[in-house]
């Protein structure tokens, strides 16, 4: 049987910066990732299915060398990024967070940024072994902590350490953290993917000369139904873009008036899918002066997994808290990091990686959920408090928000946005701030997370 100190399950990017500063800090490291094809990668790897975009701060939060990216990786530098309502829109050109990125952000190709990370970690000494899953892990607690994975060819291994990297469908971090939880309340209902996360899907079109603005992203709030459902446009190099869209999964047409969103139907009886949904969505936007699906092809060779379309999961869940006195460390979209509401989150994937394989290696893991707290709780709480203010949300509320936010960013002569001097432009900001700060301080010291350390039981 083959034994590793630590031991990956999963090779994005969590699993993967996981693995090399664990490798880094001596430790013996194995990365199991089932591995997908794509056109894009000439071998296989992980699901790498993102709309794929950094904002300037998400680069400290990474911990990420820009410099250090190999070419090809950025796509496209932005500027801004714009909000669409179905009246009113805001073009925010800053984000308001100090940081040592110079610009405001950029577009980036996820499947050559994974296989950087994949080859870092490779050069520091990790072993990747892809095209093997891992089925299960059992641990073993009567002498210190023990894991034993079981592989789909039948191989076992054992580690001191496990980092369960194995995204928001949680395929193993589910029954793996069954195990250390009471039987009313086990995780498999709490973190149910069908119920906890969103569906995400994209098509990678070639754009009409002129007709793609290529240094923003868009999104569209309020022009279809769906808490944090929205579409969106990635610009990439060539005039290709990644036209996407998250929604729930599972909504009922019929909890929606159809006539309030710009995407719906009167005739339609069911959720469109995403592909229909994106056809409407350039009809509606250029279908005045082009034949959309002539002139916006999809672009099928070199481009995604299935003919330049994707369809994946995105966590919209908050955070979880880890097993960590049972040698356990849950990283990136399994923890539930990696938000819908704020179109991914590869930055914190990174940064909570790079910390459970840091600390496993120097066998102090059970600082691992202080230390993420204090590495990401900023960020976390932000996306949570204003998730929580937009969950209701319908068309009309959008609009009061980017008229708004328009006001707060014409008052932001200090670069921050939403403050309680900005939020004095009118009675909407002033509300818009208190709704704010009153879900900042119900989730404040941590209580963001929904399944805590002490849950667990050994």
């Amino acid at each position: 049987m083959n034994h590793v100190d630590v031991a990956v399950v999963g090779g994005g990017p969590a699993g993967t910066a996981a693995a090399e500063r664990a490798a880094d800090e001596g430790a013996d490291v194995v990365v199991f990732e089932k591995g997908v094809p794509r056109a894009d990668r000439d071998r296989l790897g992980p699901d790498s299915t993102d709309a794929a975009g950094f904002l300037n701060y998400w680069v400290d939060i990474a911990q990420l060398d820009v410099e250090e990216l190999p070419e090809g990786v950025v796509q496209r530098e932005l500027n801004a990024a714009e909000f669409i309502g179905p009246e009113e829109s805001v073009v925010v050109d800053r984000t308001g967070i100090d940081s040592t990125y110079e610009g405001f952000g950029f577009t980036f190709q996820r499947a050559r940024f994974d296989d950087w990370l994949r080859e870092r970690a490779q050069e520091a000494g990790a072993d990747y072994r892809v095209g093997d899953s891992v089925l299960d892990v059992e641990t073993d607690l009567s002498d210190g902590h023990e894991h034993t994975l079981t592989l789909s060819n039948g191989e076992e291994w054992t580690a001191d350490y496990v980092v369960l990297a194995d995204g928001p469908q949680r395929r193993i971090t589910i029954p793996v953290l069954d195990s250390f939880l009471p039987e009313d309340k086990p995780a498999s209902e709490r973190l149910s993917p069908p119920e906890t996360n969103h569906i995400a899907y994209q098509e990678y079109r070639k754009f009409p000369e002129g007709a793609l603005e290529q240094d923003r992203i868009k999104f569209w709030w309020g022009w279809m139904p769906g808490e944090t459902a929205y579409p969106w446009v990635f610009p990439n190099a060539d005039n290709v873009a990644r036209v996407g869209l998250t929604m729930p999964i599972g909504m009922d047409i019929d909890d929606f008036e159809k006539g309030d969103y710009r995407l719906l139907r009167e005739d339609d009886d069911a959720i469109p899918k995403g592909a229909e949904y994106i056809r409407r969505l350039l009809e509606e936007l250029y279908g005045d002066e082009y034949d959309v699906e002539e002139d916006f092809p999809v672009v099928e060779e070199g481009y995604g997994k299935s003919k330049g379309t994707e369809t994946y999961s995105i966590s919209s869940t908050r955070p979880i808290d880890s097993p960590t006195d049972a040698g356990i460390a849950v990283v990136g979209g399994a923890m539930g990091t990696t938000s819908a509401f704020h179109e991914g989150g590869d930055h914190v994937a990174l940064r909570t990686g790079k910390l459970a394989g840091e600390l496993a290696a120097l066998g102090e893991l059970d600082a691992y959920n202080d230390a993420w707290k204090d590495a990401i709780g900023d960020e976390i709480l932000r996306n949570v408090a204003i998730a929580d203010v937009v969950e209701e949300y319908g068309p009309g509320e959008w609009d009061t928000t980017f008229r708004v936010a328009s006001k707060m960013l014409d008052a932001a002569d200090s670069g921050k946005i939403l403050t309680r001097q900005n939020a004095s432009v009118g009675v909407d900001g002033l509300r818009l701030y208190k709704d704010y700060k009153q879900a900042k301080f119900r989730y404040r010291k941590g209580k963001y997370v929904q399944l805590r350390e002490a849950e667990y039981r050994y």
